[in-house]
Protein backbone atom coordinates (compact mmCIF):
# COMPACT_ATOMS: atom_id res chain seq x y z
CA UNK A 1 0.00 0.00 0.00
CA UNK A 2 2.86 2.41 0.68
CA UNK A 3 4.69 1.60 -2.40
CA UNK A 4 1.34 2.94 -4.37
CA UNK A 5 1.27 6.25 -2.88
CA UNK A 6 5.05 6.83 -3.39
CA UNK A 7 3.98 6.00 -6.79
CA UNK A 8 1.49 7.94 -7.09
CA UNK A 9 3.43 10.96 -5.99
CA UNK A 10 5.96 9.92 -8.07
CA UNK A 11 3.57 10.07 -10.93
CA UNK A 12 2.19 12.91 -9.61
CA UNK A 13 5.31 15.32 -9.68
CA UNK A 14 6.09 14.01 -13.30
CA UNK A 15 2.98 14.98 -14.84
CA UNK A 16 3.29 18.40 -13.37
CA UNK A 17 6.80 18.66 -14.79
CA UNK A 18 8.00 19.75 -11.01
CA UNK A 19 11.26 18.72 -11.54
CA UNK A 20 13.65 20.63 -9.91
CA UNK A 21 16.96 19.75 -8.18
CA UNK A 22 15.42 19.24 -4.41
CA UNK A 23 12.19 17.20 -6.11
CA UNK A 24 14.26 15.07 -8.10
CA UNK A 25 16.80 14.25 -5.01
CA UNK A 26 13.98 13.57 -3.06
CA UNK A 27 12.42 11.26 -5.77
CA UNK A 28 15.64 9.59 -6.43
CA UNK A 29 16.51 9.00 -2.41
CA UNK A 30 13.13 7.46 -2.15
CA UNK A 31 13.39 5.21 -5.16
CA UNK A 32 16.99 4.01 -3.82
CA UNK A 33 15.71 2.97 0.01
CA UNK A 34 14.32 0.25 0.81
CA UNK A 35 10.96 1.13 2.12
CA UNK A 36 9.47 -2.13 3.11
CA UNK A 37 13.28 -2.80 5.27
CA UNK A 38 12.61 0.70 6.45
CA UNK A 39 9.14 0.60 7.84
CA UNK A 40 9.65 -2.83 8.66
CA UNK A 41 12.52 -1.66 11.40
CA UNK A 42 10.54 1.39 12.53
CA UNK A 43 7.36 -0.40 13.12
CA UNK A 44 9.17 -2.82 14.72
CA UNK A 45 11.29 -0.77 17.33
CA UNK A 46 7.96 1.53 17.66
CA UNK A 47 6.26 -1.52 19.47
CA UNK A 48 9.29 -2.82 20.63
CA UNK A 49 9.46 1.00 22.36
CA UNK A 50 5.81 1.01 23.95
CA UNK A 51 6.43 -2.22 25.18
CA UNK A 52 9.81 -1.47 27.26
CA UNK A 53 7.39 2.07 28.23
CA UNK A 54 4.37 0.44 29.11
CA UNK A 55 6.87 -2.54 31.45
CA UNK A 56 9.25 0.82 32.70
CA UNK A 57 5.93 2.18 34.41
CA UNK A 58 4.14 -1.06 35.40
CA UNK A 59 7.60 -2.23 37.63
CA UNK A 60 9.22 0.98 37.66
CA UNK A 61 6.91 3.57 38.07
CA UNK A 62 5.95 6.41 40.45
CA UNK A 63 3.60 5.88 43.21
CA UNK A 64 3.32 9.32 44.39
CA UNK A 65 1.62 9.91 41.52
CA UNK A 66 3.75 13.33 40.90
CA UNK A 67 6.03 12.60 38.12
CA UNK A 68 4.26 13.71 34.86
CA UNK A 69 5.37 10.71 32.42
CA UNK A 70 6.14 7.97 35.35
CA UNK A 71 2.76 8.08 36.74
CA UNK A 72 0.18 7.10 33.51
CA UNK A 73 0.61 4.14 31.99
CA UNK A 74 -0.18 5.89 28.33
CA UNK A 75 2.76 8.33 28.70
CA UNK A 76 5.23 5.99 29.62
CA UNK A 77 4.03 3.66 26.90
CA UNK A 78 4.01 7.28 24.17
CA UNK A 79 7.18 7.86 25.65
CA UNK A 80 8.82 4.55 24.62
CA UNK A 81 7.25 4.44 21.38
CA UNK A 82 8.58 7.45 20.61
CA UNK A 83 11.94 6.33 21.85
CA UNK A 84 11.37 3.23 19.84
CA UNK A 85 10.24 4.99 16.81
CA UNK A 86 13.38 7.32 16.82
CA UNK A 87 15.91 4.61 17.74
CA UNK A 88 14.39 2.56 14.88
CA UNK A 89 14.61 5.19 12.18
CA UNK A 90 18.44 6.01 13.18
CA UNK A 91 19.22 2.04 12.86
CA UNK A 92 17.39 1.72 9.43
CA UNK A 93 18.91 4.86 8.35
CA UNK A 94 22.47 3.50 9.58
CA UNK A 95 21.87 0.00 7.72
CA UNK A 96 20.82 1.72 4.47
CA UNK A 97 23.70 4.29 4.65
CA UNK A 98 26.32 1.28 5.18
CA UNK A 99 24.30 -0.66 2.29
CA UNK A 100 24.54 2.00 -0.15
CA UNK A 101 28.16 2.71 0.78
CA UNK A 102 28.92 -1.39 -0.14
CA UNK A 103 27.01 -1.50 -3.51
Amino acid sequence: MIKNIYDQIFLFIRNKELKGKLIVSISKRFKTMKLDKLLTIKIFSSALGAICGFLYWRFVGCSSGTCPIKSVWYWSTLWGMAMGYLLGDLLGSLILKQKNNNE
